[in-house]
């Protein structure tokens, strides 16, 4: 089965349970941004793929596949708006071109929670947001690693969400166009069960990307790999609102 993955950190623990099971001889494995992982799974290049929940609607009869997502009750650390001003003077914000989810949720906020109208500004492989004066910038993943302190301003999208919803928030799913079978479904779970059992190990093997960031609090205190019975009422509102 061809899968695609988000390239992140936050999906390191979920990979390692497949590298370290029977399901690695199972798995022709790619490692995408997350926006490129929705689009091979809707042109047919993945069978199976961890993508942004933004990109569901798009997909024809989709079928979340496993009991493990990337989602975070409360602050999730790597999403965030950065800014130098407070949020309430910002006239225009950068968006992250890596995941539509992020970009989504950053402007349901932006008008349900904060009430605040700006311009939004796109960015691409080439284009770098410019942060400063009453310009900030929507960033996720790895990017923001160490950026905690650089500016002045950061607002966390997954807690002003749980503020705002009293929700947790789901950012990417196992999901499949194709019928998934019962018995991969269970060992796939069980490999996530075990790459998940297996963080401490995992954080040895890993350097932290930034002197001033914890990977095993990222892994156990910030991102929620459970996807529970919270998680999925906090998915459906969110896919309600796009």
């Amino acid at each position: 089965m061809r899968i695609t993955a988000v390239s992140y950190l936050n999906t390191k623990p979920l990979l390692y349970g497949i590298f370290h099971t029977e399901m690695d001889s199972k798995l022709q494995i790619s490692l995408d941004i997350p926006s490129v992982c929705a689009q091979k799974l809707l042109s047919g290049e993945a069978d199976l793929g961890l993508i942004p929940v933004g990109a569901l609607p798009d997909l024809p009869n989709y079928q979340i596949v496993s009991d493990y997502c990337i989602g975070a009750v409360g602050a999730v650390k790597t999403v965030c708006i950065y800014s130098d001003v407070p949020l309430q003077t910002l006239t225009h914000i950068y968006l992250d071109f890596h995941s539509r989810s992020s970009v989504r949720l950053a402007q349901i906020l932006l008008q349900e929670y904060w009430q605040h109208q700006v311009s939004f500004l796109p960015t691409d492989a080439t284009t770098a947001p410019v942060i400063g004066g009453t310009v900030g910038a929507v960033l996720i993943g790895d990017k923001t690693f160490g950026l905690e302190g650089r500016y002045q301003y950061t607002y966390d999208l997954a807690e002003a969400w749980q503020n705002h919803t009293g929700l947790p928030f789901v950012f990417a799913v196992w999901a499949s166009v194709k019928k998934v079978e019962d018995d991969f479904i269970k060992n796939f779970n069980e490999a996530m069960r075990i790459g998940l059992a297996h963080i401490p190990q995992l954080c040895q093997l890993i350097p932290s990307p930034d002197p001033t960031f914890s990977l095993h609090d990222y892994y156990t205190k910030y991102i929620s790999y459970e996807l529970d019975a919270a998680k999925y009422e906090g998915l459906s509102l969110f896919l309600s609102k796009l």
